[in-house]
């Protein structure tokens, strides 16, 4: 295999793990978020929103607190043999952390979208709350859902501050297409470095543009 493929495989690999795990939290956060009538669910929001926000060092820091061998889980989970920082792991953690919002905003969107009285028509015809969850509301906001995973699947393929922080720069273990990019001009190899920014530019776009595609009305901006 070429090296230059390498670390797009690898990227592939960590950004389509944490488009799986958002799917199934930022659904779950979302739906709930999306039901819960409390005065508290938008400084929740607002909390869960703050990955976009950070600056990714600031994230990649707060892993190694938290999952670093000294760390609050790291010393734990150590004993139990379980290594994240430094691994392709801990690459998955880090964009699963900052594309986490993507998922979670559109899906909110998407539910609030849903007509309750088509939910409320499924209770009175029998269906329990998760029948009617699998079978009514997840269906219905599936467009949106799906927009948001693109999102954060094309976030997570360009995820680099973080990834750096807890992955670091192995090559062919945790070297992914953006930290790659990095040591590329650091070396002053600019056709690898042109080579791999192009492929990254163009995965984003098509997954931009997909995501772009299957918005909801009610997502998209409203022209004149």
């Amino acid at each position: 295999m070429d090296p230059l493929w390498v670390p797009l495989a690898l990227t592939l690999k960590v950004a389509l793990w944490a488009t799986a795990i958002n799917l199934v939290l930022g659904v779950a956060v979302a739906f709930g978020l999306s039901r819960w009538r409390s005065h508290m669910r938008e400084v929740v929001d607002s909390v869960l929103t703050l990955p976009l926000v950070l600056p990714p060092t600031v994230l990649g820091y707060y892993l190694l607190v938290l999952l670093g061998r000294r760390g609050t889980f790291g010393a734990w989970l150590d004993r139990l043999g379980i290594e994240l920082v430094f691994t392709w792991q801990g690459a998955v953690i880090a964009s699963t952390l900052v594309a986490f919002p993507l998922v979670q905003k559109a899906a909110r969107a998407a539910f609030e979208a849903v007509d309750p009285q088509l939910e409320d028509a499924a209770r009175v015809l029998g269906l329990g709350r998760a029948a009617t969850f699998f079978r009514v509301s997840l269906p219905l906001a599936s467009r949106g859902i799906t927009a948001g995973a693109l999102l954060a699947f094309a976030r997570a393929m360009g995820e680099f501050g973080a990834t750096l922080m807890i992955a670091g720069n192995l090559p062919g273990r945790t070297q992914t297409l953006s930290v790659a990019i990095y040591a590329a001009v650091q070396a002053g190899d600019d056709r690898s470095a042109g080579v791999m920014v192009a492929v990254t530019s163009i995965v984003c776009v098509v997954a931009l543009l997909l995501a772009g595609w299957l918005a909801p009305d009610h997502l998209r901006k409203t022209r004149p």
